[in-house]
């Protein structure tokens, strides 16, 4: 599988010529607890996950920009623009999610000359094996709890070595944090002791590491979830495989990217419920007005509901 990195708009050169006319900066995050009256160290995220994460430890420490940051827009697709590389020529401190899933985040902060910053790389921090003898990595680091604690534990240090002063408010934010996030875990394992076996299908592999983590075994065929991750034709004979699923009870739900779709999803969310069977949308971004945190609580209690039903 050739995953589909975020696209670069311009050559470095047009981005160049753009960029002298940009004005503005980052809006600053609300979230978390801080104070001081330094100036807020400027973090760039490529998405709204990483960035929301970056807000919760730095709270008003912090100036954050998320390069995406629109629910609506499929990140495969995202072309990124020079205001994205004049936020990453200022930044201090970049998250970027690797994996092939965010390579404009590199080559945007090269062209812009940025060598001082800090670099956190999620897939890298995960220590996953990003080449598996058995299959494809899964880029989708972010709904993996573990991975998710590592980048935490990881920026607070990046925040902490800029702001020494101020390195005591980022270790609380980021204990707290770490602590919601051992409670979803915990909600993890709970859920593993009820519902490990049981089969799901998916359209794509985002959720993949949660349900994982419930002991759940995907059904669906690699070839159907790594056509729609491609955007390439699904075979017929895939397809019908993959809508067979529902209709001969092997699968107790369907997560569905609620970002990416097409008629070939389409043709599987229909099948699922043309048999009663439960749909749990998932999402490669924040929904709009939700913390990472009540975000991922969500998801857990819809695939809660959905297996319970």
């Amino acid at each position: 599988m050739t995953l589909r990195p975020l696209a670069v708009l311009a050559s470095g050169l047009t981005l160049a010529v753009v960029l002298a006319g940009c004005s503005g900066s980052p809006t600053p995050s609300s979230s978390g607890t801080g104070g001081g009256g330094s100036t807020p160290i400027a973090v760039v995220a490529s998405t709204n996950v990483y960035g929301d994460i970056a807000g919760t430890i730095g709270g008003d420490l912090v100036d954050v920009t998320s390069i995406i940051d629109d629910p609506d827009k499929d990140p495969h697709e995202y072309e990124a623009d020079a205001q994205n590389q004049l936020a990453l020529s200022k930044a201090q401190v970049v998250i970027e999610n690797g994996g092939g899933y965010d390579d404009f985040v590199d080559t945007l902060l090269s062209s812009a000359g940025n060598t001082t910053a800090t670099v956190l790389n999620a897939a890298d921090i995960s220590g996953y094996d990003q080449e598996p003898a058995d299959g494809e990595f899964n880029e989708h680091v972010w709904y993996d709890f573990p991975t998710v604690s590592k980048v935490v534990d990881q920026l607070v240090d990046a925040l902490s070595s800029i702001d020494s002063a101020d390195a005591a408010t980022f270790q609380k934010n980021g204990a707290d944090l770490q602590g919601k996030l051992t409670d979803l875990e915990g909600q993890e394992a709970d859920l593993k002791t009820k519902y490990a076996g049981e089969g799901v299908a998916i359209t794509e592999p985002v959720p993949l590491y949660l349900l994982d983590a419930i002991g759940l075994d995907n059904k669906t065929p690699a070839e159907f979830s790594e056509a729609i991750e491609e955007d390439t034709d699904v075979p017929a004979d895939v397809l019908k495989q993959t809508t067979d699923l529902f209709s001969t009870g092997q699968v107790a739900l369907l997560a569905y990217n609620a970002q990416t779709t097409g008629p070939q999803t389409e043709a599987v969310l229909t099948a699922a419920k043309d048999n009663d069977v439960p749909v749990v949308p998932v999402t490669e971004t924040l929904p709009a007005g939700t913390s990472y945190i009540e975000w991922m609580q969500h998801n857990l209690d819809a695939v809660s509901a959905a297996l319970g039903s």
